[in-house]
């Protein structure tokens, strides 16, 4: 009796194709090994061009791609700031360039003969370890060392800050948390993508029968697309806010 797993159905993809051509090589070995981030790498490819030529004759009265960037920009930095405030600024590149990255990835799933990396837990908890250390070094920065260790442990004031108790409950519960958001917020991204590619392989493999319910489930995942990549983004902003200190105490 053969207890093996069958393979899950997978829609066509270049470079899957080209390791399925030179089965049994060095080189198969290595495209069917990194895959993934051959995909991700054309996708980084891909903006440095776009940024490129909308850079390349920068107008004082933007036009054409300059001009899309542009509103872009603008559009996304009144989204950052509308959550984190005037001091969340600086996080709109960081966050924004998450945005693009993570949206052309997934858009890249839908083009035939191309593979969306964020089908993929190491592409997409990859990118959630860079926006746990961004946060951690951030709240250090920000809050130093010791208010730091103060905001994990709760800033109990007055007889709760003496029960020690609370605070170090509130403190085990805080890094406890810490270190589970990068692994949510990863397999959020990583299990919606991969179903919606994995339901359009299924729907692929009934030929022409099946081919209302594809372009039906193609729209879903259109629209998929653009609302978890949203809520990655929210998300990570809404890690910022919690690490970031009242603009009051700025001042």
């Amino acid at each position: 009796m053969n207890d093996s797993q069958p393979a899950l159905p997978e829609l066509p993809n270049v470079v899957g194709m080209l390791e399925h051509c030179l089965r049994g090589t060095k080189l198969a070995e290595y495209l069917s090994l990194f895959e993934n981030v051959i995909y991700s790498i054309f996708i980084i490819i891909f903006i440095l061009v776009l940024t490129h030529f909308a850079l390349k004759k920068k107008q004082l009265i933007p036009s054409g791609l300059q001009n899309i960037f542009e509103m872009f920009v603008e559009g996304f930095d009144n989204f950052i700031c509308g959550i984190l405030g005037q001091n969340g600024r600086k996080y709109t590149p960081f966050i924004g360039t998450l945005f693009i990255y993570i949206l052309l990835m997934n858009i890249m799933g839908i083009i035939p003969f191309f593979k969306a990396s964020t089908t993929s837990w190491s592409t997409t908890l990859a990118l959630a370890i860079c926006v746990f250390f961004y946060v951690q070094y951030s709240a250090l920065k920000q809050l130093g060392f010791l208010g730091y260790m103060d905001h994990l442990s709760g800033n109990n004031r007055g007889f709760l800050a003496y029960t020690v108790v609370i605070p170090l409950l509130m403190f085990v519960l805080h890094v406890m948390t810490e270190f589970i958001k990068p692994f949510s917020l990863s397999l959020r991204l990583r299990s919606n993508m991969w179903g919606d590619d994995l339901l359009l392989a299924y729907l692929a493999g009934f030929g022409i029968k099946g081919l209302p319910l594809l372009i039906f489930n193609t729209f879903l995942a259109i629209i998929a697309i653009f609302v978890q990549t949203t809520v990655f983004c929210l998300l990570t902003t809404v890690y910022f806010a919690l690490v970031m200190p009242e603009e009051e105490d700025l001042k």
